[in-house]
């Protein structure tokens, strides 16, 4: 499940660059904070830095409370665990619909925007002056309200392919979905 909501928040981003709305974007990059609340007021939050490139590729790094790095080119994901030495490699065709998120984004306000996917609302805002992705808001399916909070943003510039590969060492278990 949180493999899957990650996949369609990347997917978000892609629509974010082909928005007539946002800024045409070719590269993004910022810190993030990702904070998961239970419905009993339960609060985990995650650090770390994401990686987009309007060609399809994306690197969320997590830092915090774990560490884990995870790799998408566009129907293809890879979850590095180095705490636990293993990969998860995953296919996302039946997992996405991006024409659908495409198709069903929708400007609220000014600086809002929302899509619905696979049942879940998904609020995104920008900066007023910037036109940058600040956070984006839902409520999962397990009814955990989610909130991304992005800072330090950096769009358009050069981004490496290199770092949205990853070569699985030898020691690694290795979990195929």
């Amino acid at each position: 499940m949180f493999y899957k909501l990650l996949i369609i928040l990347s997917s978000i981003f892609i629509y974010s660059f082909a928005s007539n709305d946002i800024k045409d974007l070719d590269s993004f990059q910022a810190n993030f904070v990702q904070s998961i609340t239970s419905d009993s007021k339960n609060v985990i939050e995650y650090k770390g830095e994401v990686f987009i490139k309007k060609s399809g590729k994306i690197l969320w790094k997590y830092k915090t409370p774990v560490v884990k790095n995870v790799y998408i080119d566009n129907n293809y994901a890879l979850v590095d665990e180095p705490e636990l030495e293993q990969a998860i490699l995953t296919q996302l065709e039946d997992e996405i619909n991006i024409i659908k998120l495409l198709n069903s984004s929708k400007k609220i306000g000014e600086n809002s925007y929302i899509t619905n996917i696979d049942d879940i609302d998904y609020s995104i805002k920008t900066s007023k002056n910037e036109n940058k992705i600040e956070e984006i808001r839902y409520k999962d399916k397990l009814e955990n309200s989610v909130l991304i909070l992005f800072y330090d943003t950096v769009q358009n510039v050069e981004i490496s392919d290199e770092i949205f590969k990853f070569e699985i060492p030898d020691y690694y278990d290795v979990i195929r979905k």
